[in-house]
């Protein structure tokens, strides 16, 4: 009996316990965490969908769109639904392909994962989460769109529908491709790193759009709704709007824009139509070139252009791998690269007004007399004047207007020798040219508010060392081997010839070097952008301005809410005097030099630098920089052509259209209320925004 008690007290403790550990457990699950389980419930009942927020606009000076908003009929495939198709979505595929009117290889590549085995090359391929849909279409027709959608039978996971996609207007013809950029869907890692993204946005990807994307992009809304247990929307528990993005007025006119781009892309085909200059006896290759127009007096970017252009439509609603190669290849010239501030070229004469600078800085007397021969010989070298021209004993002034290259060869050469020579120290204080260049802003950014800029490169003694101790086994290698994978004998047997000179002595600055330097010429490189900020800088008295596309950030409703003031960075290492001389040299080389033939009576008083450059295996790299009036500098156009023949010749008469826009020049007359800026100036107040919307143009 004891027994049996001792079991059944044993047995009563245990259903205690559990009983203890059950209402326990209830206790957590619905007291301490209910909050959290009631969450979850929830979550299990309804489902979160964004709501795009209309992207903010891109306006020119005066108002006017050079990037909107339009609605369009985009065709979107949700990969999963279309995955799980027992053929693995091959019938589906094949049916759209035929509805669309594309190939179904351009449609399948347009639908795999960036990074993904197999994948296409970025941008065609889905670079945006895998669990929404991809669109595969814009600008479908709307018969088309009804036929897929009542026919989803066919079709599953495949959707057609109203959206609003980003526009490119080009106001008055202009593109503005390279300056506005493009819009790409975000990536894993800008999710990461930015909590304010979703998976479905867009963001900027080169460009304006890139630059000022936080401004541009808005804040997207979130509708939650409730769902039964088969999926099916039962109700809307909340919402939460979209806040549009906010639009950025730029510096650029649409109108100088249009002209400039027109200039441009008319001067390249007449170039390789052999009208310009004859390259080696026929047509110039001309294969790129850019123009930049700069307000002086403070840094603004009124017009930019790059050729080959695009247009930036092109990327609207997805690019297609046929669409992605052209802008990428070589037969069509690359041009999604940007030339104005990306490219990188010898900048040739147009160079001699740092040189001329440096020269004054190193103690020489700019007036000479140098004796401008047809030939300077540097050590074992004979370099010539470009068409072996010879202009006698003259001023660096004269040198300048008629683009001597024998009078600064010397200067370089001689700077060279009081440095040291090969015996100066690498790194010395005495470089004054390569500091001279440096100090110009040559070999740094101009911080320029868009993506992508390039520093151009200015090599000194001790970068020619650094490289050296870097590449000198592989410079004696070839020295050996010379260069066999080569078909060109001529260029192999050149190249071996550097290569052997390389490995005996290349770690020495040598004298032909410090010539080529002071021509623009050898290793130096620069970008157009960079040489509109120097010309800019002689033309303004001085100062160098952070060249500036972007002026004011506004919102929806015209509340101002940022706006970008000129920067100063500093100035250009001139004397009063030297900078005097310099802008009478470039007001001759108009008036009785180089660019005579193009404005020598001209209404309005223009200065100018021209610029051949000579590259090796290639044409001549064409320049012509200008600013003007000449008294009262307001504007500054830089243009070059790469493989485009000589300055004047191909890149001037662009320069000169540009002028003539700017200054309602007709004929033999400048009439200020003929330019297509209003009496010729940039408005200093910003576009108005009316309550409904309507752009309106600044108060004058």
């Amino acid at each position: 009996m004891g027994n049996r008690s001792a079991r059944l007290l044993v047995l009563q403790v245990f259903a205690f316990s559990l009983l203890l550990t059950l209402f326990g457990r209830l206790f957590f699950l619905q007291v301490v965490t209910g909050d959290r389980y009631q969450q979850a419930a929830l979550n299990n009942t309804t489902r979160e969908i964004t709501v795009p927020a209309a992207r903010g606009l891109i306006l020119d000076s005066q108002g006017r769109p050079l990037a909107s908003n339009r609605t369009t009929v985009v065709v979107s495939v949700d990969r999963r639904a279309v995955k799980s198709q027992k053929d693995d979505g091959a019938a589906v595929l094949s049916r759209l392909s035929k509805v669309l009117g594309v190939r179904t290889s351009a449609l399948k590549a347009s639908l795999t994962l960036c990074g993904t085995k197999g994948a296409a090359k970025a941008p065609v391929c889905w670079n945006g989460s895998p669990y929404q849909p991809i669109p595969v279409a814009k600008d479908v027709d709307a018969t088309v769109a009804l036929s897929i959608m009542e026919r989803r039978e066919l079709f599953p996971g495949v959707t057609a529908a109203l959206s609003t996609v980003r526009d490119y207007p080009s106001p008055a013809g202009a593109t503005t491709a390279h300056v506005l950029g493009y819009l790409g869907p975000v990536t894993d890692k800008e999710l990461s790193a930015n909590a304010a993204l979703r998976r479905t946005d867009l963001v900027g990807r080169t460009g304006l759009e890139a630059a000022y994307d936080q401004y541009l992009r808005g804040i997207p809304g979130v509708r939650t709704v409730a769902v039964d247990n088969t999926g099916a929307v039962t109700g809307t528990v909340s919402t939460t709007a979209a806040v549009p993005g906010d639009y950025v007025v730029t510096n650029i006119d649409a109108k100088v824009q249009a002209v400039a781009e027109k200039a441009l892309a008319t001067q390249i085909a007449a170039a390789r139509s052999g009208k310009t200059f004859k390259c080696g006896g026929g047509a110039c290759r001309a294969d790129s070139g850019s123009i930049v127009v700069m307000d002086v007096t403070n840094g603004a970017v009124v017009a930019m252009a790059s050729y080959p252009d695009y247009n930036p439509t092109v990327w609207v609603g997805g690019v297609t791998q046929r669409e992605y190669r052209a802008l990428t290849s070589k037969s069509s010239g690359f041009p999604l690269l940007t030339r104005a501030w990306s490219g990188q070229y010898i900048p040739a004469s147009t160079f001699k007004v740092i040189s001329t600078t440096a020269a004054a800085r190193a103690g020489e007397s700019l007036n000479g007399p140098y004796d401008c021969s047809k030939q300077y010989k540097v050590g074992n070298l004979t370099k010539t004047n470009f068409e072996s021209e010879a202009f006698g004993p003259i001023s660096v002034k004269r040198a300048i207007e008629v683009s001597c290259n024998t009078v600064f060869y010397g200067l370089g050469y001689d700077a060279w020798v009081r440095d040291g020579g090969l015996t100066a120290k690498a790194g010395g204080a005495d470089e004054w040219f390569v500091r001279t260049a440096r100090d110009f802003g040559l070999g740094s950014l101009t911080g320029i508010d868009l993506p992508g800029e390039a520093k151009g490169r200015v090599v000194s003694r001790q970068d020619v060392l650094d490289r050296w101790k870097a590449n000198r086994k592989d410079y004696c290698r070839r020295a050996r081997d010379g260069y066999p994978e080569l078909t060109d004998r001529a260029r192999a047997r050149l190249l071996q010839a550097y290569a052997k000179e390389n490995c005996s002595d290349g770690w020495q600055y040598k004298g032909g070097m410090a010539a080529d330097f002071a021509i623009g010429q050898g290793e130096t490189a620069v970008t157009p952008l960079q040489m509109a900020r120097i010309y800019a800088a002689i033309a303004n008295g001085g100062t160098l301005y952070q060249p500036q596309v972007a002026k004011a950030v506004i919102s929806p409703d015209g509340t101002v809410l940022k706006r970008f003031t000129p920067v100063a960075q500093g100035r250009i290492p001139t004397s009063a005097s030297t900078l005097s001389y310099l802008r009478a040299a470039l007001r001759g080389v108009v008036t009785n030099g180089t660019a005579k033939g193009l404005f020598a009576t001209y209404p309005v008083a223009v200065s100018a630098k021209t610029g051949s450059g000579q590259v090796f295996g290639k044409g001549l790299t064409s320049w012509f920089d200008a600013y003007a009036p000449s008294s009262k500098p307001k504007y500054v156009v830089v243009m070059t052509v790469s493989q485009g023949g000589t300055g004047a010749g191909t890149s001037g008469p662009a320069v000169k259209k540009v002028f003539d826009a700017l200054f309602g020049v007709k004929g033999s007359k400048a009439d200020l209320r003929a330019s297509v800026l209003p009496r010729g100036q940039l408005p200093v107040t910003l576009p108005r925004i009316s309550s409904n919307g309507t752009i309106r143009g600044p108060v004058r």
